[in-house]
């Protein structure tokens, strides 16, 4: 069974990128050289430290089995190892699309996550 891992992404960022056929990740991803992706145990930390108070979000499932070699998984915050995608993301490796909304605390309200 493959992992599910997840992007967080702007909604017209991502309806670009389904309008092109292909994701080529945020601006920091461009910076960084690689599309960052969190696993279901880190995107609420993703979300918190990187996208704090930010509305109009969407949750991005990604099949990583469908990523094959450019997919590589890289020490970053903490230590932890977090999926990093040298290539663009074909739009057929995603899973299922979902809004992100922000609560009423100000913290993002997730779906529930494979692999949690």
């Amino acid at each position: 069974m493959s992992q599910i891992i997840y992007k967080i992404a702007p909604e017209a960022l991502w309806r670009e990128a389904e309008r092109n056929g292909r994701f080529t990740g945020a601006p920091i991803d461009g910076a960084d050289g690689f599309i960052h992706f969190s696993t279901a145990a880190q995107a609420r930390e993703t979300a918190a430290r990187h996208f704090a108070g930010q509305a109009d979000l969407l949750l991005i499932a990604i099949d990583e089995a469908r990523l094959g070699d450019a997919l590589k998984y890289e020490v970053s915050r903490g230590g932890a190892l977090f999926p990093h995608l040298y290539a663009p993301l074909g739009l057929d490796a995603v899973v299922w699309v979902k809004p992100l909304p922000l609560g009423a605390d100000g913290s993002h309200q997730f779906p529930a996550l494979e692999s949690e």
